[in-house]
């Protein structure tokens, strides 16, 4: 996938966090610009739901604005403000009792599911029955993913979705690469398990696991 310039401008934004730790209330406005849509679609693959990821979005960007002045390494910004959205993640789940794989009936597709798209849609103009169908796909796709453990739903989002590197992960949960692995593999197993169960195939979804 070509790269865009949001990519582009956080590949190089060292500059642009070094002045938001020293308390420039400019530099951490456009921090919250670059990032907004990544921790919001970490936040929403998460919950599947519109409000939380957005509750969530809002408290990881508040609590960047308070604690930045201590981000020890400007290099590890990306792992820091990932693993405080995973520290709200599960603060909500916690509270809504989500440890465990929710049925199909608790799962509230809604007003939350463009701005969840939005890096798929702004790239790609299609029929209206491809989007349809591409729209429905993804539904399933989530739905699939929230049978997933808490810890295997979060190692597989921020690789397979996120884009971060198994050493990032390690960083923002705070354990071992190998541990991080493990959970990607009996992660994508049984991802794997509940897509057959299904009758949901690579054929159908486009990609293999």
């Amino acid at each position: 996938m070509a790269e865009t310039l949001l990519d582009i401008a956080m590949m190089h934004s060292d500059s642009l966090i070094a002045r938001a730790r020293e308390g420039d209330k400019s530099a951490q406005g456009k921090l919250v610009q670059l990032w907004y849509k990544r921790i919001y679609n970490f936040s929403y693959k998460f919950f599947f739901d519109h409000d939380l990821a957005m509750e969530v979005s809002q408290k990881t960007f508040i609590s960047m604005h308070k604690n930045i002045s201590g981000l020890q390494e400007v290099g590890r910004f990306k792992s820091w403000i990932y693993t405080i959205a995973v520290n709200y993640c599960r603060e909500e789940a916690r509270k809504r009792k989500l440890n465990r794989a929710l049925s199909l009936d608790d799962l509230k597709p809604g007003e939350g599911e463009e701005s969840y798209r939005w890096e798929e849609s702004h790239h790609r103009r299609e029929n209206p029955d491809r989007q349809l169908r591409h729209g429905e796909l993804s539904d399933l796709l989530q739905q699939c993913l929230m049978e997933l453990s808490v810890e295997q739903r979060e190692v597989v989002i921020m690789k397979e979705y996120e884009g971060l590197k198994f050493r990032e992960i390690a960083e923002t949960l705070n354990v071992s690469e190998n541990t991080v692995k493990s959970r990607m593999y009996y992660g994508l197993d049984a991802l794997k398990k509940i897509l057959e169960r299904r009758n949901i195939t690579k054929e159908t979804i486009g990609y293999e696991l």
